[in-house]
């Protein structure tokens, strides 16, 4: 198994992009992103992600030549149009765009419609809480969960990500999807020939099963039940009734390579502490909070194991499974 420094990395997926027909910046900001996911541990959102974008570039569920704009804005609220290219180039607008609103008006909300798929929702609030502010990130995607009392999939597990500064030390960062379980699971189970737990997923009839190939004709059930579908509910409704974005149900999966532009929405929440009770305040408030966490013994703040992952990568590479790495070389050409 290969170990490549983060700048290799970058590299290799910034050209496997390229040549699936990425234009230069937007390759740069997706090469950037998921090795970023990957080296904070999220290998479901870093490299293993290039041979499928590829293949929605070649196909045409990407535009790689998409250039975001802002298309619509009012003080601190603005809509950013991702033109059904991949979503990095339009995170990153949106992120600049919610820094600088949200320092001129105290707070800023920034929707992202006609995009795709987002990756790992932490890495954006992280950004913003490292320039003080307090972040929050959501997205929807295609279909996996029923609304409460439903069966069929209309939601998508639409994490969810905030990150909270600190005076010293990494941010607190959640971030988290709505699903009980990543479909991941359920699919290495189905091929594994195992049950799964009740309480993961519902058959294409709406009745609970453990059985994963059912499962993965039916729908995923949302963490904590009615209240976690709610949720999933609340997000839908930022990402796309605010910004046009499609409905998780109006987006093919992204389990295959073909099908439609999903048309996805996010949004970003960010608050400057200043217009508040003041940048001093939140940060003793801040302090005081994980001062109480920590004198528990065992507690983990949330987003420090992350951040470890991030420095370790940083010094040792990433260390890539050698089909990957193989499927890698392939697609740059090399």
């Amino acid at each position: 198994m290969p170990r490549l420094p983060l700048t290799d990395a970058e590299d290799l997926v910034r050209r496997s992009l390229a040549a699936a027909g990425a234009a230069p910046a937007m390759a740069e900001a997706t090469a950037r992103t998921l090795v970023a996911a990957e080296a904070q541990g999220q290998a479901g959102h870093g490299l293993s992600r290039v041979p499928q974008y590829a293949a929605f570039l070649r196909n045409g569920r990407a535009d790689g030549r998409a250039e975001p704009a802002v298309v619509a804005e009012r003080g601190g609220a603005a809509l950013v149009d991702a033109r059904h290219g991949l979503a990095y180039p339009a995170l990153d607008l949106a992120v600049a765009e919610a820094e600088r609103r949200a320092r001129a008006h105290g707070v800023a909300f920034l929707g992202i419609t006609n995009s795709h798929h987002s990756g790992a929702m932490g890495l954006p609030v992280v950004t913003l809480a490292a320039v003080g502010l307090v972040a929050l990130a959501f997205t929807n995607s295609p279909a996996a969960m029923p609304v409460p009392g439903g069966r069929r999939p209309l939601l998508g597990t639409n994490p969810v990500a905030a990150a909270f500064p600190r005076r010293h030390g990494d941010p607190l960062v959640v971030d988290l999807a709505l699903s009980e379980v990543a479909r991941g699971k359920i699919m290495v189970a189905a091929k594994e020939g195992r049950e799964i737990p009740l309480g993961w997923a519902i058959d294409a009839q709406g009745r609970p099963t453990t059985d994963p190939d059912a499962a993965l004709s039916g729908a995923m059930l949302a963490m904590g039940g009615v209240k976690g579908a709610l949720l999933a509910l609340v997000v839908e409704l930022l990402c796309c009734a605010l910004t046009g974005a499609a409905f998780g149900f109006e987006a093919d999966s992204f389990f295959v390579d073909e099908g439609n532009r999903p048309r996805l929405g996010q949004a970003i929440l960010a608050v400057d502490p200043a217009a508040l009770a003041g940048r001093e305040v939140f940060l003793d408030r801040m302090e005081t909070l994980v001062a109480a966490m920590l004198a528990d013994q065992g507690v983990r703040l949330p987003g420090t194991r992350r951040a470890a992952l991030t420095e370790s990568a940083a010094r040792e590479g990433l260390s890539v499974p050698d089909a990957l790495h193989a499927k890698l070389l392939d697609l740059a050409g090399t």
